[in-house]
């Protein structure tokens, strides 16, 4: 006689995965905050200054802002549970974190590139650049720390 009781789901996440704000306080988990704000301050730095090299400058924008877009919608999905439909969905967040690691390492450098040609011009101008390059290369350090540390978690 069959069990009238369904299988067990196999796809939910291992329960290792915390919940609610202890989400915050847990190593890969925690990197989600920093990243968010320092690449938010990434986009609002380069927004502020008087573009020079509207391609170098454009790339900067377009990977700050769709990676800020992007992480947000993955700390959403922590936060309210939907990851937990998924069985891949570590693979997914360490790909999309090693990827965008890369990617900010290359804004990262063109904004240090756009740092030093507008050295020369105003003052004002260039010392935005300049925390816009720290703030880049500081938020590519923890895109970098998360995909590393979800993969081996």
């Amino acid at each position: 006689m069959a069990s009238s009781n369904p299988p067990p789901p196999t796809s939910l996440a291992p329960p290792e995965v915390p919940s609610g704000l202890s989400l915050f306080l847990t190593i890969p988990y925690a990197f989600f905050l920093p990243e968010l704000v320092f690449g938010c301050w990434v986009w609002i730095l380069v927004a502020a200054t008087h573009v020079g090299n509207p391609l170098l400058q454009g790339w900067v924008i377009y990977v700050s802002l769709t990676s800020f877009l992007i992480s947000l919608m993955f700390l959403l999905s922590y936060l309210f549970g939907f990851y937990k439909r998924y069985e891949s969905w570590r693979v997914l967040d360490s790909l999309y974190h090693g990827t965008t690691g890369i990617l900010y390492m290359s804004a990262a450098v063109l904004q240090a590139h756009a740092t030093i040609v507008s050295e020369t011009q105003d003052l004002n101008n260039y010392m935005t650049n300049c925390a816009a390059s720290f703030f880049a290369f500081i938020t590519t350090l923890f895109y970098i720390l998360h995909a590393f540390s979800i993969y081996y978690h």
